[in-house]
């Protein structure tokens, strides 16, 4: 059960016309919010006892077979491929992703204080003591990192698994930023959560990071990309934060704190800019943008052809 080229085409131009509109989402629970509160659910119930890891297995195993088995339910009562475009027009996220970077430009232009304050709305790290280059990498690097997690792959799995695809990514993902961290309380139960997400966004995030030089004109620096991406701390995310860190000319991640902790992370692209500001974060809502257009591109090759 593949998806349809032509649905996503529509999807992704109706999210973009759209985004996720506050009146609709006032009224209704995000599907994402619904999955959270599952999540959240299943994590007060079953994170306990000895045997964690095991009872996280079976819980993203029951997560990945309910999403796969909603998304077929979808395909099979829906004629015409009305709930695709529909739910990949929600799930797929690029226009609300963009509004969330540009709001970190618009706050840092009118004080330090409330771009921290819009940087916190798309970070987890700590976001009191950064300063404005610090605010500026950190919109970056959510930029890069949610172009792959937040449009690429769900694009790339709904392509190859129709709605089960999108679905049984987005429950995985969702999971992952709720229970997939190496705390003492989620180690062990987040473990097959955090495991099965770096699995499913292997090929979307080097994707994403082609995608960002392809729209780029820099193709010639994927190898500095793949060299800069594996010493990065994550599997995937490196790759579309060393491509925009290229891109952008600035240098991204590098140290900084989470839960009054420092962390003395490398930069990637070091020899870029230490201290972008707000135009930077500009030009990466830019980048954004050009994807986005190298996503559709071949889509609508792919859905004339088909």
């Amino acid at each position: 059960m593949t998806g349809a080229p032509w649905v996503l085409l529509l999807a992704l131009l109706l999210d973009a016309a759209l985004g996720e509109p506050a009146w609709l989402w006032a009224r209704l629970p995000h599907p994402a919010v619904l999955m959270g509160r599952l999540i959240g659910w299943a994590d007060d119930r079953f994170n306990r006892g000895a045997n964690r890891r095991l009872a996280g297995v079976a819980v993203l195993s029951g997560l990945v077979l309910g999403a796969g088995a909603l998304g077929w339910l979808l395909e099979v009562l829906l004629p015409w491929r009305v709930a695709d475009i529909l739910v990949v027009a929600i799930l797929v996220a690029h226009k609300s992703l963009v509004q969330h970077v540009a709001a970190v430009a618009t706050g840092l232009r009118q004080s330090l204080e409330a771009g921290r304050q819009a940087v916190a709305m798309i970070v987890g790290r700590d976001t009191a003591g950064m300063d404005e280059p610090a605010v500026s990498r950190a919109g970056i690097e959510s930029a890069a990192e949610n172009l792959s997690d937040g449009v690429t792959a769900p694009v790339f799995w709904y392509l190859l698994g129709g709605l089960p695809g999108i679905l049984i990514y987005k429950v995985t993902n969702t999971a992952d930023s709720m229970i997939g961290y190496r705390t003492e309380r989620h180690e062990a139960f987040g473990w097959a959560s955090a495991r099965f997400d770096d699995l499913l966004n292997w090929i979307p995030a080097r994707l994403t990071a082609l995608l960002i030089l392809l729209t780029h004109g820099r193709l010639a620096e994927w190898g500095a990309v793949s060299t800069e991406a594996r010493l990065h701390r994550s599997p995937n995310a490196g790759w579309p934060e060393a491509a925009m860190a290229r891109c952008l000319d600035v240098a991204l991640s590098g140290p900084r704190s989470y839960e009054g902790e420092m962390c003395d992370f490398p930069f990637v692209h070091p020899e870029g800019d230490r201290a972008p500001g707000p135009d930077a974060i500009d030009r990466a809502t830019g980048a954004l943008w050009r994807s986005w257009a190298g996503i559709c591109a071949p889509v609508a090759l792919l859905a004339v052809l088909g």
